[in-house]
């Protein structure tokens, strides 16, 4: 056997085992819960759930992905025009690869594989932009959401640590490490036209309305009938938390879900309910896609040489 044919065998066994690893991790989450059990789960959908609330509910996943895909095919038009296909492959596949790590990280490295290597640095940064914008967003409302529920010390506990953490980087903005500053990367930021940034954060916008409002009709569905600003203020609080949590993405529904059962459970919702929702909502767009992904990943060929 020559070296090409032991290079394509082992790739075939990493594609494999990433494919193997996030569906076990996805059957270990979905068959674990002391409290939500699969009859459980399978009778509310059967009697809550009416055809066209699925349809409903599916069609705000495809909507919510399709929104990221839109964001990196805009962001990568600065490096190289792609097709909307090319996009959807490419996100789709390196959320397969980051589920499986820490906080998504194996996502950077899944994205760069499909460029040239000497455009992966780039495509690294690209990245780091589209989810970015997402965070920023989700930290912003996340705060508005504490301060309209008059959670005022956490809030301002949270603003303070975040305001110091950005004069940290202001005043070390120049401190270098093999020759990459926090200045350097602010002047690649701003070297990217303004009308890609401005439509990432359009696109930021929409797709957070999308999955805030998913989670918001999952629980009018179940009969949770808070006032609209409270329960949404909630999820926008639930979100923010759990995005600054370190976490692995298999374990996305759980790390929200421990959020939303202290948050909600002040307004004496049944905690399974609350799992149910952060289950529901972890399944339709992290599960699916990643089911999606995973032939991507099967298909995929490496532009590196």
């Amino acid at each position: 056997m020559d070296s090409k044919s032991i290079n394509k065998l082992i790739i075939t066994i990493l594609k494999i085992g990433v494919i193997l690893l996030a569906f076990y991790f996805i059957y270990n989450q979905l068959t674990k819960s002391d409290i939500l059990t699969w009859t459980d789960f399978e009778n509310t959908i059967t009697t809550k759930f009416s055809f066209g609330v699925l349809v409903l509910l599916f069609s705000f996943s495809v909507v919510n992905r399709f929104l990221e895909i839109l964001k990196w095919k805009n962001l990568v038009s600065f490096l190289v025009p792609i097709s909307t296909y090319q996009a959807t492959k490419q996100v789709l596949a390196a959320l397969t690869v980051g589920i499986i790590t820490p906080n998504g990280i194996g996502e950077y490295a899944g994205k760069a594989l499909f460029f040239e290597k000497s455009k992966s640095k780039l495509v690294v940064l690209l990245n780091l932009i589209c989810n970015g914008i997402q965070m920023i967003l989700t930290i912003l409302f996340g705060l508005i959401g504490l301060v309209i529920l008059k959670y005022y010390d956490l809030a301002l506990t949270l603003s303070g640590l975040g305001l110091t953490v950005i004069l940290i980087l202001f005043f070390t903005k120049n401190f270098k490490i093999k020759n990459y500053s926090i200045n350097t990367l602010l002047e690649k930021i701003n070297s990217i036209p303004k009308k890609i940034h401005q439509k990432n954060i359009l696109l930021g916008f929409l797709r957070y309305l999308v999955f805030s409002h998913q989670y918001y009709l999952l629980f009018i569905v179940l009969d949770v009938h808070l006032p609209y600003i409270t329960l949404i203020s909630t999820i926008a609080i639930v979100y923010f938390l759990a995005s600054s949590l370190p976490s692995f993405q298999m374990f996305d529904f759980a790390v929200k879900g421990s959020v939303a059962l202290f948050f909600f459970g002040k307004y004496e919702i049944n905690e399974w309910i609350i799992l149910f929702v952060s289950t529901v909502m972890w399944f339709l767009n992290v599960v699916l896609p990643v089911i999606i992904g995973s032939i991507f990943v099967l298909n995929f060929k490496s532009k590196w040489k």
